[in-house]
């Protein structure tokens, strides 16, 4: 059976305050010359928490910021537009526990003929227990990696990101250093529904972020054979008092928050390490970089076994296939 790092949410949280006092060497490299103009930057998950906090960000470094959300439409994004102080913003329908919305959402992007430059792949779910989706996979599963296998994928073959040695688009999948120490992948496990309560789900967010990292490997391997044509890098931006704990149940919840308010960093306060991998010419002609806040680490050593790679590709082009008449893998 696949195993995260942690079962318990006190534990997993109070490990993330350690994290707050580490020397963040690269912090001194982030620069407000650091930009995005000229640039259209894409963010899952943008209605809230992490995602918001990077949209107004990236608005105020220059770009056009698409917001892709399932909820808080419009509002969200014109609250971007107040903070930023840019009207270069808007929001676009996207349910990453369908696929059918994956779908509807990259038709339109294409029909607008839209381009992207940067992809910040932060949506993420945090259910407290399993949860089908409408094509019979778990929420979790579905949501905190295979979305973001179709949709990349979508995005690539339908050349709304085009890789480039000039203009090098950048692909960031927001991961969490509680991805070391989670199991292999269990490929018997693997897109398959079960039921399972709180203890299950929060050792499943953990190893679905070892999941997503080497999906990440794999997918800087298969764009960068012989030279970097897209930047593809995992962060993990650290502890973040974010609403992702909304689902937990509510004696839990209630401890949790009292921990997020008081050690965890707000989201404005953690998204700059995010916009740093994002903007600095610091990561030109680097991809399968990996970065915890402004700290440059090695992931889990599995993440890099290039046969894993291998595999989770065939068996998530697999299961695709057999849940989409419509799939188009990139490579």
């Amino acid at each position: 059976m696949a195993e995260g790092r942690f079962d318990n949410p006190v534990v997993a949280s109070l490990t993330g305050f350690y994290d707050r006092f580490r020397k963040q060497e690269l912090k001194s490299r982030f620069k407000d010359s650091d930009n995005f103009k000229g640039k259209t930057v894409l963010i899952t998950g943008a209605n809230s928490g992490l995602g918001f906090a990077l949209a107004v960000q990236s608005a105020q470094r220059g770009a056009r910021v698409i917001m892709a959300c399932r909820s808080q439409i419009p509002e969200a994004g014109e609250k971007v537009k107040q903070l930023s102080r840019s009207e270069n913003v808007e929001m676009r329908f996207l349910d990453l526990s369908k696929i059918d919305s994956i779908h509807q959402f990259v038709n339109q992007l294409q029909e607008d003929k839209i381009n992207l430059d940067v992809v910040m792949l932060n949506a993420a779910s945090a259910a407290s227990r399993s949860r089908p989706t409408d094509s019979g996979q778990d929420e979790l599963f579905m949501v905190n990696y295979f979305s973001n296998f179709i949709l990349c994928n979508l995005l690539l073959s339908q050349k709304i990101i085009q890789p480039d040695k000039q203009k090098q688009s950048r692909i960031i999948f927001i991961s969490s250093d509680s991805h070391r120490g989670s199991s292999a992948i269990d490929y018997n496990e693997f897109g398959r529904y079960f039921d399972y309560g709180v203890s299950k789900a929060i050792s499943n967010y953990s190893y679905f972020k070892l999941v997503l990292n080497t999906f990440a490997t794999e997918l800087s391997r298969r764009i960068n054979k012989d030279k970097v044509l897209a930047q593809v890098n995992c962060i993990c931006p650290g502890p973040v008092n974010t609403n992702i704990i909304r689902e937990v149940p509510f004696p839990i919840r209630m401890i949790l928050r009292g921990i997020f308010s008081v050690i965890f960093r707000s989201p404005k306060k953690a998204a700059p390490p995010v916009i740093y991998m994002a903007s600095s010419d610091d990561f030109k002609d680097k991809t399968n970089q990996y970065l915890h806040m402004f700290i440059p680490k090695r992931m889990d050593e599995k993440v890099y076994d290039e046969s894993e790679g291998q595999k989770l590709w065939e068996e998530s082009v697999k299961l695709w296939k057999q849940l989409d008449n419509k799939a188009k893998v990139f490579l």
